[in-house]
């Protein structure tokens, strides 16, 4: 079985999220008890999708967290570097474009897209910074960016809880559920390498987006920023 280190090399995230592919939503439902699809709900209603616009939807995977664009009226544009979770998508949903693509390296040209959003993806890009300069420059003057990541809980002694469930529950629970459990072990010690809400803040104002706010869902657990591309 394959997972990545957290020196996040791109062929190794690559191929490990290839593995879980086929049993990822399911999983990912299972390991949230049901809440990946209220912060889905959430991350919609902030993006605020307009018939007509287009969105990009980084590290969509199967393409789960773009469906609800393209019902809204909206041109979305699944892009994950994942194979496997393309390959996935495509059968699921043959109706959305979905498109190969490096976040630290976008196969787009500049100013493309109204809004841009990343679920759970932005903590697997090797350089994040790098990427959030990647999504400003494919956004429009003006355009809106929704970044839905883990975070960190707002009461201390629920973290304690959380960690708990991270470090010891998720792998037990992935042993069950996933195709491929040992990625779910990256996934439990990445999300505590990962910055607080502020500290994703500084670094989304750090790559060029203008004020950024942010949202905490579940408390804390997940954390939804936001901001625009100054004119």
């Amino acid at each position: 079985m394959s997972r990545a280190g957290l020196d996040k090399e791109p062929h190794d995230v690559a191929k490990m999220f290839d593995g879980v592919a086929e049993k990822y939503d399911l999983t990912n439902d299972v390991l949230s008890m049901g809440q990946d699809r209220r912060w889905r709900k959430k991350v919609v209603e902030l993006v605020a999708p307009r018939t007509g616009e287009l969105i990009l939807d980084l590290a969509a995977g199967t393409g789960t967290s773009s469906q609800p664009f393209a019902d809204a009226g909206a041109t979305v544009v699944p892009c994950d570097f994942s194979i496997g979770m393309l390959e996935v998508g495509k059968k699921a949903r043959p109706g959305l474009p979905f498109a190969a693509g490096d976040g630290m390296k976008l196969p787009f040209g500049d100013g493309v897209f109204d809004a841009v959003t990343i679920s759970f993806g932005l903590r697997n890009i090797h350089d994040p910074v790098e990427g959030l300069r990647e999504m400003l420059r494919v956004t429009k003057p003006g355009g809106r960016i929704v970044v839905c990541e883990f975070s960190t809980p707002t009461w201390a002694p629920f973290d304690a809880i959380y960690t708990n469930y991270l470090m010891r529950a998720l792998p037990a629970v992935a042993r069950k559920v996933s195709s491929n459990p040992e990625s779910y072990v990256y996934l439990a010690e990445s999300i505590r390498e990962w910055p607080d809400q502020k500290g994703l803040a500084l670094r989304m104002a750090g790559a060029g987006w203008g004020k950024v706010e942010w949202h905490n869902l579940s408390a804390g657990i997940v954390a939804l920023h936001h901001s625009i591309k100054p004119s």
